[in-house]
């Protein structure tokens, strides 16, 4: 079990229960799973991005990404309908509270002027949504091997009901906000 699923059973869903009075510890929001998505729309022209980007987002998450293709096609985009344009990972059970853990604890103070992360990015229905500018912040990602500076979108789907409850949960897990 790791730290950070362990700091969750001890420690916050015991202060959630207090903090919003549930009667029953299965009613205290849970993080369900971990998507992390890495969009590359150069990867029209250039389709070895894809590769280089599947091989780091496993390097990061432990888990191979599969690769999202367009939906439609769109002219302007030189978009055609199946054309690969990205790569994701959804992370559930024990990898995906190993990648919370390295996320918050380790990547996320290695950014460059790092004040905390924006506590507006939930969706409403208590997921967030985190957007990382370079992959070079995790430990697991050397600097020498990557050819191209790429960003990605980390979610957090939350079973909280609204926004209120999942910041409580995610700052019970050490999500550093802004304040």
């Amino acid at each position: 079990m790791s730290r950070l699923h362990k700091k969750y059973r001890d420690e916050v869903v015991g202060a959630l229960m207090k903090e919003f009075s549930y009667e029953n510890p299965m009613q205290v929001p849970r993080l369900e799973k971990i998507v992390v998505n890495m969009g590359l729309g150069e990867a029209v022209q250039n389709a070895k991005l894809i590769e280089s980007a599947s091989a780091e987002l496993a390097q990061i998450t432990g888990q191979k990404p599969v690769v999202t293709r367009a939906r439609k096609s769109i002219a302007s985009f030189k978009l055609r309908e199946g054309m690969p344009i990205g790569v994701m990972v959804t992370l559930r059970s024990e990898r995906m509270w190993d990648f919370a853990d390295r996320l918050i604890s380790l990547a996320l103070p290695r950014m460059r002027d790092f004040k905390g992360v924006s506590a507006r990015a939930f969706d409403g229905r208590g997921n967030y949504t985190l957007g990382i500018r370079e992959q070079i912040i995790f430990p697991e990602i050397d600097y020498d091997k990557i050819d191209k500076i790429k960003g990605m979108n980390v979610t957090f789907v939350t079973t909280a009901k609204d926004d209120e409850h999942a910041r409580a949960l995610l700052r019970g897990l050490g999500m550093p906000f802004r304040k």
